[in-house]
């Protein structure tokens, strides 16, 4: 306890210090950046209304992933490049539904843009990070994609994702 008078010393704020084992990124100086919140869900064009009314503003984007049996919409979170993303199955397979029919509606993953994707999953897996994926697939928004089991993310679906660089 604090007496009057005196003052409580909770030191002085300074940036982290991070282990030499994280790769900083060269554009932000974090290891990751967030890039969106993936939410499953069963009707992508009642989504897109609901949330379009909600921020007064579109999706900006909308593209099926044949490879992964979903459709998407992307929406500007206005978080510094932060989007939200809504997941819908096309058809009645693939790991969009089987979430659907498990769990409903609701928030599916986390994703985290990396500027090299390969070196972030030997990292990741070096650190006890268990990949559903061995090799980055492509995924929507242009991205390489790679998840992380939930069994060691404390039962959150994690994706992490690099922009695929454009051939000009």
């Amino acid at each position: 306890m604090v007496a009057e008078g005196q003052h409580l010393n909770i030191g002085v704020y300074t940036p982290l210090n991070l282990s030499p084992r994280y790769t900083l990124n060269r554009q932000s100086n974090i290891p990751m950046r967030l890039d969106h919140i993936g939410i499953a869900v069963a009707d992508l064009d009642a989504a897109d209304e609901l949330l379009g009314r909600l921020l007064g503003r579109p999706a900006y984007k909308r593209e099926t992933v044949a490879s992964q049996h979903v459709s998407t919409s992307f929406f500007d979170a206005a978080a510094e490049g932060a989007k939200i993303e809504f997941v819908a199955p096309e058809g009645e397979t693939g790991p969009i539904q089987k979430f659907l029919d498990k769990r409903g509606p609701g928030i599916h993953h986390l994703a985290f843009e990396v500027d090299d994707i390969k070196s972030e999953m030997r990292r990741l897996a070096d650190d006890g990070f268990e990949l559903l994926l061995e090799t980055p697939s492509r995924g929507a928004d242009n991205k390489l994609v790679c998840f992380l089991h939930p069994r060691s993310t404390n039962g959150v679906l994690v994706e992490i994702c690099q922009t695929i660089p454009s051939n000009d």
